[in-house]
């Protein structure tokens, strides 16, 4: 590179940070950060002054680049905080207890239940007398055996994640992304961890006390009577009722008219409910909660990282949507703004995952030479010991060689050929005294150039054998009778043949030897004589490669677009091979069609496979020139340094951007900014993440206006719109919902939208609110109508889900 394309090159360069999100270039006016005990960190990491290599790299940016308007100083900002990642882990035994069961026991029968808040996300169970679930546990299971102890181990919930075979073996009870049960040996596994750690202690090993369960909206009846079964014959519970867990919060919060808006892990429901009955023919369902938001954050992240060197999974973006998202009270409004520099260190929020640094240890001139030494001693030895084994090899081959010269002695002794074959016989390599004569002389030669080799000396030179044509010039007519010369003299054509063809690529080969040397010379005379000239023109070829090379990539790119060049040719080459009277090319004369014969005519394959101009060798060709005329101006040029070459600006990682970006820890850096409002705000578009239904405003518009026209009155719904569920805990869930709802009715309804006190454990505290009433000794299944009327039986209430 010259003086007079640093310009255009800085230029460029100041194309490309232009590209680059705002929020990175935002990172270089800040401090740097060094993170080395993020594990025992979980919140912020301590900061350490930039080194002094980025602060080199920092002040050539800053001569290259104005200062971008409306950053603040560097010493306005506040130092970036960072996050440590968090996910689901193993936290500590839970020893069984069984001073919950002896109460259910003292207060008599019926009076208490065990109550089990069945959700995808987690298994919340407790007694029905008290405030909250003594056990809250994620529906996993994983087994396996130990074949060297020859035990099995089983574990449930969390306790999967305190060993690292078992999350190998990890099945979930629930099928992905719905709140229905698919995998019942699971589904059992952790009925029997629930039962064990409650300290139920029935007759048999049985379970004597009443069950109550929540279970989603319009459960499948297969499911639901696979549950009873389970119950009523693993466990021998004397009853089961089921119920909706988001009625179950509606009614904890003594609401008896509204909307239910229950956002939970695996989808979100709205159901209307008119005196405390749900009007379940009117409820709908949107395929998206916690577990869709986890999952889509984390295709985000894999887009935006793709080269990621962290392992990211789907727990730990479950905790970055809760921890880190909120919802937008206007999302196409600040979502135009996000990248704005005001108040942009605020929206960003960075994750630092745990990585090594490596230590370099700088050595001393004394343990340089130390080392210089040993390696010295140790190619030393390794020269002896290869000394050794050539001497030994040398040795074989000298007694193979006498070997094989008593061989030929005792033929030359012998008197008939009968005792001639006999002694051939005896090595199984030589076939006849020819083979003998040639493997002795081969022999002979190795053993000579490896004597040569070993104590030095002049080259032994090589005794070159005439070729024998002398059967050539013989007619057939004279060989006719004699088939072996007649074998000969073809042999003899064939070598003769060969011969000359080699004689003439060698002196082709020192005739473009004399060709390079001579072009070189007068190169290197130009060089002396014009150096300024001569590195010009380096710098213009240089140039041309460097623009015929991004044209091939350019054009390589287009392939993929139908209606490119690159295509219209490609398509062109088929269609000419496809037609009956293709186009004749560099071919005049007849109509036969010799296609193949020309060396230039393969290339159509390659044209049609890859595109025109994109030959493998050839781009190889393209590279090599490219690197010589490089390698001539860092020679000769005292202004193109390394940084100049094509390697060093395509190379991302020796970037002034990289060095700031990706320094020390920093590519275990995730940047969460525009994912923190895009990820919630699929609730209500759910056209963002290719969701083909309506949002959640637009189906309680829909439920308000159309399907409960003329049941009850429109005002008594909105008066209570019920927000329960983990989803819908997101901040601006409401404001959101109450601004997307006032636009759909008319003006001056009233309109009051309340969230749950607990919208995560009202579900479960509902359930048990409901097993102390008498609405629950009338929904409860019992043991003997199970035996009666079969596992299909259900009992219809209030807060349960319809027979189908």
């Amino acid at each position: 590179m010259n003086p007079g394309n640093e310009t255009l090159d800085n230029a460029e360069m100041i194309n490309d940070i232009n590209n680059v999100p705002k929020y990175l270039l935002l990172l270089l006016h800040q401090p740097r950060q060094d993170h080395r005990n993020l594990a025992a960190s979980p919140e912020t990491v301590n900061r350490q002054p930039q080194n002094r290599a980025q602060s080199a790299a920092r002040c050539l940016f800053h001569t290259t680049i104005d200062p971008l308007p409306g950053a603040e100083s560097e010493s306005s900002l506040p130092p970036p905080i960072t996050y440590a990642p968090r996910e689901t882990r193993f936290e500590k035994f839970i020893e069984p207890k069984s001073d919950g069961y002896r109460k259910a026991v003292s207060r008599g029968s019926g009076r208490a239940a065990i109550v089990i808040d069945n959700g995808s996300s987690a298994t919340r169970a407790g007694w029905s007398f008290e405030d909250a679930p003594r056990l809250n546990l994620t529906p996993i299971f994983s087994k396996y055996r130990d074949r060297k102890l020859g035990k099995t181990y089983s574990f449930v919930g969390q306790d999967v994640y305190a060993d690292t075979t078992a999350r190998g073996h990890m099945r979930n009870a629930f099928e992905a992304g719905s709140g229905i049960v698919s995998n019942w040996d699971v589904m059992e596994s952790i009925l029997d961890y629930v039962f064990i750690k409650l300290g139920v202690d029935g007759s048999n090993g049985g379970v004597d006390m009443p069950i109550v369960m929540t279970e989603a909206v319009a459960n499948l009846p297969y499911s639901r009577k696979s549950m009873t079964e389970i119950i009523f014959e693993c466990y021998s519970a004397p009853s089961v009722a089921y119920g909706i867990d988001s009625l179950f919060s509606y009614d904890y919060n003594k609401g008896k008219t509204g909307i239910v808006v229950s956002s939970s892990h695996s989808s979100t429901h709205l159901i209307p409910v008119l005196n405390s009955k749900a009007l379940l023919t009117q409820a709908t369902r949107l395929n998206w909660g916690g577990s869709q938001s986890a999952e889509y954050l984390l295709k985000l992240i894999r887009l935006k990282y793709p080269t990621f060197p962290g392992k990211l999974n789907s727990s730990q973006t479950e905790f970055m949507v809760q921890d880190h998202c909120y919802l937008s009270q206007d999302y196409d409004q600040e979502l135009s703004k996000y990248l704005d520099w005001t108040g942009l260190e605020d929206r960003d929020r960075v994750i630092q995952f745990p990585f090594t640094e490596e230590i370099i240890i700088q050595k001393s001139e004394e343990e340089l030479a130390r080392i210089a030494e040993r390696k010295k001693e140790s190619g030393r030895r390794l020269q002896e010991q290869a000394a050794k084994m050539r001497l030994d090899k040398l040795i074989r081959k000298e007694t193979e060689l006498e070997y094989f010269r008593d061989l030929q002695r005792r033929i030359l002794e012998a008197q008939t050929k009968k005792e001639i074959k006999r002694i051939l016989d005896e090595d199984d390599e030589i076939k006849d005294e020819a083979a003998l004569e040639r493997k002795i002389k081969e022999m002979d030669k190795s053993i000579r150039k490896a004597r040569t080799k070993d104590v030095g000396g002049p080259e032994i030179e090589e005794e070159v054998e005439l070729p024998d044509y002398s059967l050539i010039d013989i007619p057939d007519e004279e060989l006719a009778g004699d088939e072996a010369k007649l074998k000969q003299k073809r042999v003899q054509k064939l070598m003769k043949a060969n011969n000359e063809a080699r004689a003439r690529a060698k002196a082709e080969k020192e005739r473009e030897k004399a060709r390079i040397a001579e072009e070189q010379r007068l190169d290197d005379e130009r060089r002396e004589n014009d150096l300024e000239g001569w590195l010009q023109d380096r710098r213009n070829a240089r140039t041309d490669l460097v623009q015929k090379m991004k044209d091939r990539e350019r054009l390589k790119a287009d392939l993929g677009n139908r209606k490119s060049l690159a295509s219209q040719i490609r398509m062109k080459s088929i269609a000419n091979l496809a037609s009956d009277a293709p186009t004749k090319k560099r071919r005049r004369g007849n109509d036969d069609d010799n296609f193949g014969q020309n060396d230039d005519d393969w290339g159509v394959y390659r044209q049609i496979a890859t595109g025109e101009g994109s030959d493998d060798e050839e781009e190889e060709d393209l590279g090599a020139s490219l690197k010589t005329l490089e390698g001539d101006l860092l020679k000769y040029d005292p202004e193109f340094t390394d940084q100049h070459t094509l390697d060093a600006q395509t190379d991302w990682t020796k970037s002034l951007l990289h060095a700031f970006l990706r320094g020390r820890g920093q590519a275990h850096q995730l940047h969460l900014n525009v994912e923190r409002i895009r990820v919630p705000e699929v609730i209500f578009q759910p056209a963002i993440a290719g969701l083909d239904q309506a949002g959640i405003v637009e189906i309680a518009a829909d439920i308000l206006t159309h399907r409960l026209s003329g049941v009850g009155g429109q005002s008594d719904f909105l008066k209570d719109v019920f927000l329960t569920g983990g989803s819908s805990m997101f901040q601006n869930f409401d404001e959101r919902l109450r601004d997307g709802l006032r636009a759909q009715l008319p003006a001056g309804s009233p309109l009051v939208i309340r969230r749950a006190r607990d919208p995560v454990l009202d579900a479960w505290k509902g359930a048990a609110k409901w097993a102390g009433g008498s609405a629950w000794k009338t929904a409860a299944i019992t043991r003997e109508e199970y035996m009666e009327k079969g596992a299909d039986y259900l009992k219809e209430h209030d807060l349960g889900n319809a027979y189908s």
